[in-house]
């Protein structure tokens, strides 16, 4: 599946679910704090795949999903750029400690797997949002290289 592929289907997931706990009355609080890890594996386990496992994407106490993905984050499922005879996919906008690139044969794709920093309660509330496409809008960047 494709950076574009997945962004897609998995913003229409999130509006689903925050269109439901809207109309249920749910304050920015509620929203962010349902989509505790815990709570999602039970309550939405369609949302994310590792919750069939009951896994996380990241090893993490109070690991919240509402930020699944990160603002920080940019991709072009096309390509960014080459480096070499390879193909670079997707980096970290602010070049955090916590990520890193890494080689896949040919292709080069951003790590994230390290990095805890838009799966805090307090940074989802910071970044709220009920739209979670406006969060991420920065983050696709394939419309602007082509």
């Amino acid at each position: 599946m494709s950076y574009k592929s997945w962004f897609s289907k998995h913003g229409e997931k999130h509006r689903v679910i925050v269109d439901k706990l809207k109309s249920k009355g749910f304050s920015k609080e509620g929203i962010v704090d349902y989509f505790c890890f815990d709570n999602m594996v039970s309550s939405e386990p369609d949302f994310c795949y590792l919750y069939a496992e009951k896994k996380k994407c990241h090893d993490i106490d109070n690991l919240n999903c509402y930020l699944c993905a990160c603002p920080l984050f940019r991709f072009n499922s096309t390509g960014i750029e080459k480096v070499g005879n390879k193909t670079v996919f997707s980096y970290c906008y602010v070049n955090s400690k916590f990520g890193h690139q890494e080689n896949f044969g040919d292709a080069i794709h951003q790590d994230c797997s390290k990095c805890i920093v838009p799966h805090s309660r307090k940074y989802a509330l910071k970044n709220y949002n009920e739209d979670w496409f406006s969060i991420m809008t920065s983050c696709d960047i394939e419309e602007k290289n082509e």
